[in-house]
């Protein structure tokens, strides 16, 4: 393959490029080189809000409630178009929501058969669709990257804890150029940090100022409240599918039972304590999964600009499909399973 000119090419090409991105990249700027790096950006559990006082009383805007809302525009568009343009013989658009609506339905209706299944189905399917175009429009160019600066005096604001005095030593903060309040994490930025003392001492410089990037959009699945929301959607209905089936004795005997003795009051405890580990399970599982891939983005930005992201855009394509895939599976099997008797 190496006699080959062409192979060769393209091999010194991959290499070269491989090459650059390490050299500009944090692991290059350690042997003055860093000229496709940025700092790495401040990484938080909680979502982060897009303005520095309240809305209204204590009410925040976040970035991750702005990322749901994009999703919910991007699918309320998608099914707009798809419906202006239905055709007796399908087009593309068209022929792939068929493709997917088909799969699911035939998914749900041979889990659940076919009359619960269709009752089913049109949660089952939205709760995919939000999670799936949540987790793949979190990869983005744009997410995590582009926002506004918060202050040196937010920051210290946000470091102070129960009237503690925060440690000025050990913040560090960036420096952008401008005085506006909108930035991007520019290439080649990795040594535009400092510490909060040594800002507070000799100031940011002339048309500089320090702060830390605030982005206006997050993965919306990298929130806890929004992965407790749809976990709490989804086992409601559960329960609400649950009543309607059995009725209200037949559904709470399952949680309730009296009439089988010490062991299958027991048995029926740990059912409703198993009712609430689900809702804990379905938050964790989506919010950790979620959180730690886009952790291991931006690490790989920080380390290998432009080409050591490649493989992991993959990989993480896959595991945001995989948990919109396992998530709306467990609560047709939760429903499924809530819709049939004790015995």
């Amino acid at each position: 393959m190496l006699r080959n000119p062409k192979v060769l090419l393209i091999l010194l090409v991959v290499v070269g490029v491989f090459v650059v991105a390490l050299a500009g990249g944090a692991l290059g700027n350690e042997f003055n080189g860093g000229f496709l790096g940025a700092p790495l950006a401040a990484i938080q559990i909680s979502a982060e809000s897009l303005t520095a006082d309240p809305i209204v009383g204590s009410y925040r805007i976040t970035n991750t409630m702005v990322a749901t809302w994009l999703t919910i525009f991007v699918l309320l568009l998608l099914s707009l178009i798809t419906r202006s343009k239905l055709r007796e013989v399908p087009g593309r658009l068209q022929g792939l929501v068929e493709l997917v609506m088909e799969f699911f339905l035939g998914l749900v209706e041979s889990v659940a058969g076919a009359e619960r299944g269709r009752k089913f189905f049109p949660l089952v399917m939205t709760i995919f669709l939000f999670i799936v175009t949540a987790n793949w429009l979190g990869i983005l160019p744009g997410f995590g990257t582009i926002g506004r600066i918060e202050t040196v005096e937010e920051v210290i604001h946000h470091h102070e804890k129960d009237g503690h005095e925060a440690d000025l030593e050990h913040i560090n903060v960036q420096v952008f150029d401008g005085d506006g309040s909108l930035a991007i994490l520019p290439f080649g930025s990795l040594d535009r940090t400092k510490t909060v003392a040594d800002i507070e001492e000799h100031g940011a410089g002339d048309g500089k100022q320090a702060g830390i990037l605030v982005p206006f959009l997050r993965s919306a699945n990298t929130d806890l409240n929004t992965t407790l929301a749809i976990a709490l959607v989804a086992m409601f209905m559960v329960q609400v599918w649950g009543f309607s089936t059995l009725g209200v004795f037949g559904h709470l005997k399952k949680f309730f039972n009296f009439s089988e003795g010490p062991i299958g009051l027991f048995v029926g405890i740990l059912e409703l304590i198993s009712e609430v580990a689900k809702v804990i399970s379905f938050t964790f599982r989506l919010f950790g999964n979620i959180f730690a891939g886009e952790v291991l983005l931006v690490a790989m930005i920080f380390l290998i600009p432009l080409v050591g992201i490649i493989p992991f855009l993959g990989l993480e394509l896959f595991v945001g499909l995989i948990q919109a895939f396992i998530f709306s599976m467990l609560t047709l099997v939760f429903a499924s399973a809530a819709t049939v008797s004790h015995h």
